[in-house]
């Protein structure tokens, strides 16, 4: 159960009142909400996003990094690296588990009615279709501070995302 100030803070740093928010998944050392865990129906409608990045900062930090192609180097670091991109394939399994997991009795029933089954199994990350290319960092950044995954890793270690963490 969300306390109505942790409420008040996710609208603030989403500039609306959030739909589909089922918990807060990942908090700074302060209490502030970094990452929001969501369900997997939002108005009837597939939400493939499990884990959604809250953060202003974060979020202004992680589309500054998009902004200069890091993307299309990412994709082709998985390209060229078979190990990144075992590992990354790794990444996206977990979270299809993950996202199932955190389903409910009633969330199967109605994925399974409204025919999402197949959707929810093969979307990875996000909602990406192709596991073999990013569509967003913010997304894989926030799965990252929730587990496991090596684009938020190699986010870290090359731009020190982490360190914003302890000013949030």
């Amino acid at each position: 159960m969300l306390l109505p100030q942790q409420l008040a803070t996710i609208e603030q740093q989403l500039g609306r009142r959030p739909r589909g928010l089922k918990a807060i998944a990942s908090s700074s050392a302060n209490g502030v909400p970094l990452v929001l865990k969501m369900r997997p129906l939002v108005d009837n409608k597939p939400f493939p996003t499990l884990y959604w990045l809250s953060s202003r900062d974060l979020h202004k930090a992680i589309s500054q990094i998009e902004m200069v192609g890091t993307v299309k180097t990412l994709e082709k670091r998985l390209q060229d690296d078979p190990d990144l991109m075992a590992a990354y394939q790794v990444n996206q399994r977990e979270y299809v588990a993950e996202r199932w997991a955190s389903c409910s009795s009633e969330d199967v029933a109605e994925l399974t009615r409204l025919g999402y089954v197949d959707l929810l199994d093969t979307y990875g990350i996000g909602g990406l279709r192709d596991w073999e290319q990013i569509r967003c960092l913010h997304m894989h950044y926030a799965h990252h501070l929730c587990g496991n995954n090596v684009i938020g890793q190699w986010l870290d270690e090359h731009y020190g995302l982490n360190e914003l963490l302890i000013t949030n």
